[in-house]
């Protein structure tokens, strides 16, 4: 008896080994865009493979989900081009979407053993939002013009805006930016409240925020071109590619998918109409031919 127990301890082990290999961890960012694209990585693996996933949406900033990348806690998440190049590597804006995505390909191969699979297809740049009612009576459009009134303006921005390299300080000294006050640091939902509730005057958002249009407000123009490229694209660790190389398969399907108004309606469904993540991303992946039912 004790002998037939300790062949049933002992499969029982060898089992959760094996489903322990066969795991996945996707990752996240905190703020809505974030979680969409984390479960699509998540449904799109879960389509294309028998791999397992483990979601860790919400995982905090850049920082943290890179950190939880490179120390092997998750296996993957999308990151955006600009962010890897000035946010973690420290390195000069560039303008060139090609020579942004070559670069931080090449480093982050070098540094850290990971790998920038196809970017998905949209370019989800910083912008500097203002009610549509100011823009129309101050007669602005682009953030040169806009500089003339900020003295008079409130302002509130994300706490990785007001520090990062591509944020508000490069900002404000390339446009001559002052405000009448210290900006807010709140999250990107507070953000806007605050903006249509007239708390604050100019907030930094995403271009593919779903409620700049149902919220009736306007993205001034980077017209000296401040920003560089943010295209966004899985990042993956290679042990996790060379453990599992049908991962490499479901990810490159995502290649060019989304564009960027794709993406804001995206945005607009789970911020606007309060849908559910999980089905949002179902029904966009089944009309691409990518959902687990159009695989079998």
């Amino acid at each position: 008896m004790k002998r037939f127990l300790s062949i049933i301890c002992l499969l029982a082990i060898a089992g959760c080994s094996h489903n322990s290999n066969r795991r996945i961890v996707v990752a996240s960012k905190n703020f809505t865009e974030q979680i969409i694209l984390g479960e699509l990585l998540a449904q799109a693996i879960e389509a294309k493979t028998d791999l397992q996933v483990d979601r860790r949406l919400y995982l905090g900033g850049t920082f943290v989900c890179h950190q939880a990348l490179i120390s092997g806690q998750i296996d993957a998440y999308v990151e955006y081009t600009g962010t890897a190049l000035t946010s973690v590597l420290k390195e000069k804006p560039k303008s060139d979407p090609k020579a942004v995505y070559n670069r931080v390909q090449q480093a982050y191969n070098q540094q850290y053993q990971l790998e920038w699979t196809p970017p998905l297809g949209f370019n989800n740049t910083f912008a500097m939002i203002v009610r549509s009612e100011d823009a129309k009576a101050l007669n602005i459009q682009t953030l040169s013009q806009a500089a003339k009134f900020t003295p008079k303006w409130r302002a509130a921005f994300g706490f990785e805006f007001s520090e990062r390299p591509d944020g508000f300080p490069g900002l404000a000294k390339t446009y001559g930016i002052k405000l009448a006050q210290p900006p807010l640091v709140m999250d990107l939902g507070l953000m806007y409240q605050s903006i249509k509730q007239k708390q604050v005057d100019l907030v930094a958002g995403n271009s593919t925020d779903g409620l700049i249009d149902s919220l009736n407000l306007v993205v001034l123009e980077d017209d000296k071109n401040y920003f560089p490229p943010y295209e966004a694209a899985p990042v993956v660790r290679q042990e996790a590619l060379a453990q599992h190389p049908e991962l490499r398969q479901a990810l490159q399907q995502l290649g060019g998918l989304i564009s960027e108004k794709e993406m804001r309606r995206l945005n607009y469904l789970v911020d606007g109409e309060r849908r559910d993540v999980k089905q949002v991303v179902r029904e966009f992946l089944r009309s691409q031919g990518l959902s687990k039912n159009s695989n079998k």
